[in-house]
């Protein structure tokens, strides 16, 4: 039991700069086990413009595992177009069933494939070391953060040919039903304030701890030299979060949290977050305190609690600016990656995506942001051509 909460008990970090200082990291539990998903084919899905779906689907494996796990805390980084989550061995057996029901969901209601993998930390640990610590967000928000290639390495073990069979789950059809409550996909798309969003990732390639630590400081504040502070790096803010009563936005929850799939079921559960968020808008707008929540301040606290910068082996962020900033980084990260320090990727739009676990309404609850039109996914696809090179 005590390994069950060794996450939850792990002290906070305070800074975003902490994640550069390898001493901040602890090693995972071996008896504990690395859950992988993704979509498979995204890019192609996203070429179809479905980059809603694919940002959808990653998110949808979290919020199941997280209410496996009730007030258990445990670490989780949402991808893109997929997640990765770690669990103590007592969750196992629910956790497969969960998964399970993700990818009969993801088949079935959006025609497309859930890749799933439950790879142990022990195995990860044979070749790599799989190091953990964990990031004060907001007062309702911790994020898990990464390092030491464990992590990348087992994915590697549930996506590659050699090694997928040991490790992926087999899509069966079974009467397996994941606990999707608190998952929501209600807001319109967000306009970036300064006319752009940068999805950006950064792999250093340094061979040392204390090398590496260093360039990653030295994108960090390279960053912040060039974009500002953290309130103005963060796409999402109080002025351009608006609540979405389009059918088409809508949707996607609604396929995943309806009671059935009839289409009774589907216009019932529609209509149902068309007059909530009739409600929110109302609530907001007046500024009035309801149910323990004081509408005022709601979307202040949706802001306060986004991963629109995380770390997991790789820096990923999701940042407003303009192109002439992005410029700018562009060609500060080409210098650094032409010296062989670091590999980078980098997507351009001009809105970001939000979908939202929401656990609590003034508590717990935290926020994925991505870029639109492929965000992360394509900045991988950069990235890995950069790699190949």
């Amino acid at each position: 039991m005590a390994n069950d909460v060794f996450y939850a008990e792990l002290p906070d970090l305070e800074q975003f700069m902490d994640v550069t200082i390898s001493e901040n990291f602890v090693p995972v539990p071996d008896d504990w086990y690395v859950i992988i998903t993704d979509i498979v084919g995204s890019t192609q899905a996203i070429k179809q413009g479905r980059y809603k779906e694919v940002n959808f689907l990653g998110a949808c494996a979290i919020i199941s595992l997280l209410n496996i796990a009730k007030r258990l805390d445990i670490p989780f980084v949402f991808g893109g177009d997929g997640a990765s989550i770690l669990i103590p061995e007592a969750l196992l057996p629910a956790a497969r069933q969960a998964l399970l029901a993700n990818q009969i969901m993801a088949r079935e209601d959006f025609n497309l494939e859930l890749r799933a993998g439950i790879v142990p930390v022990a195995i990860v640990k044979v070749d790599y070391r799989l190091q953990i610590a964990k990031l004060k967000i907001s007062d309702n928000y911790s994020q898990a953060v990464f390092r030491g290639g464990g992590l990348t390495y087992a994915t590697r073990l549930v996506k590659e040919a050699a090694t997928a069979k040991m490790y992926q789950l087999e899509v069966e059809n079974l009467p397996a039903q994941a606990d999707l409550s608190g998952l929501e996909c209600r807001w319109q798309d967000i306009p970036s304030p300064q006319g752009e969003i940068l999805s950006l990732l950064v792999l250093a390639t340094a061979p040392s701890e204390s090398q590496i630590d260093r360039i990653y400081r030295e994108v960090i504040e390279q960053i912040n030299s060039i974009y500002g502070h953290s309130d103005r790096q963060n796409p999402i803010s109080d002025k351009n979060l608006r609540l979405s009563f389009s059918q088409k936005n809508l949707m996607l929850e609604t396929k995943a949290r309806a009671e059935s799939r009839s289409w009774w079921s589907r216009l019932l559960y529609l209509w149902k977050i068309r007059v909530e968020n009739f409600l929110g808008v109302v609530l907001m707008n007046l500024g009035i305190n309801l149910g323990g929540v004081d509408w005022r301040e709601y979307k202040t606290g949706v802001t306060e609690t986004t991963d629109y910068r995380k770390f997991d082996d790789i820096l990923r962020m999701v940042i407003a600016g303009n192109p002439q900033q992005s410029k700018k980084l562009e060609k500060f990260l080409e210098k650094k990656y032409q010296d062989g320090r670091l590999v980078y990727g980098l997507h351009r739009t001009d809105r970001a995506l939000m979908t939202c676990l929401v656990f609590e309404r003034a508590g717990r609850q935290v926020h994925f942001i991505d870029g639109a039109d492929g965000g992360y996914s394509i900045a991988a696809e950069a990235m890995k051509n950069r790699m190949r090179s």
